[in-house]
């Protein structure tokens, strides 16, 4: 069902005039909710690496594992999607609802295109709940006081964090503090479920990513796995740990499938 937290809100400016990362990642995955600035960045690096589109599909893909398994395995029923990015089939809501039709989510994004699909996210099934909150990861403490998320979300009840393909675009020092905020806010039995693009695989491919991006005012920070595993600081880390993200339990179960993936992403508990 479509819950509380949605409203009419005023036309906002989707600055279409310039490459939002969201709307170069929808095309990436071959979507349709992009401009010319972003098929003109998204082609740029395409280009040189046409390998990027299987990257983009396969980081999206992790986020389908990752939440399926969460609710799956480790019995989660609520999730906090924040850097939602344009909506594409199937939405978390989607995938873990498929798992148990009660799963409750929230989707926070600071994309105004996002405000404006936003009444695509807020489906749900009958049992379910779904919402979205406009919100800025560097501003946690905004969005967690979004009536959507008291309507929506239980926070003294376990919530899985989601920060898909999210945190490549901020420095150590802007992205730690505000997910540090996010985990101490969610109660124990909580998870933290993240990927991040890194150099260490290709570092050339990494290089030519980052002048693309860079010339369309998108700044990309690449990060070993180390600098990875330092967003699990104090939490459990699920098997297999900090991986490429094809690596990161595979289906079918075993196959890697292609060549290693620029970004890393792992699972974490907080005890």
């Amino acid at each position: 069902m479509t819950e509380p937290g949605y409203e009419e809100r005023p036309q906002v400016d989707l600055h279409t005039d310039r490459a939002h990362s969201a709307r170069v990642y929808d095309y990436l995955l071959g979507g349709k909710t992009n401009f010319p600035a972003d098929r003109e960045v998204g082609d740029r690096v395409l280009a040189e690496l046409p390998g990027v589109r299987a990257d983009a599909t396969a980081a999206r893909a992790v986020m389908h594992r990752m939440v399926r398994r969460l609710a799956a395995v480790h019995g989660v029923r609520q999730f906090l999607d924040v850097g939602t990015g344009i909506p594409t089939a199937p939405n978390l809501h989607e995938v873990v609802q498929a798992v148990d039709p009660a799963c409750r989510v929230v989707y926070v994004d600071n994309d105004p295109i996002v405000l404006a699909h936003s009444r695509a996210l807020l489906t749900s099934t009958p049992e379910g709940r779904t919402a979205y909150a406009q919100g800025d990861l560097r501003e946690p403490e905004r969005f967690l006081a979004d009536p959507a998320v008291a309507a929506t979300l239980d926070l003294r009840q376990p919530v899985a964090l989601t920060l898909i393909n999210i945190v490549h675009f901020l420095s150590d020092e802007v992205v730690h503090p505000p997910v540090r905020k996010l985990m101490d806010a969610l109660p124990d039995g909580s998870f933290l479920a993240l990927s991040a693009a890194t150099a260490d695989l290709a570092p050339e491919r990494a290089e030519i990513a980052s002048r693309r991006y860079a010339e369309a005012g998108i700044t990309l920070h690449f990060r070993s796995r180390e600098r990875v595993e330092r967003f699990f600081t104090g939490l459990e880390l699920d098997d297999p740990g900090v991986v490429p993200v094809n690596r990161w339990h595979p289906e079918p179960a075993g196959a890697w499938g292609g060549d290693e993936v620029g970004v890393y992403g792992g699972v974490g508990r907080k005890a």
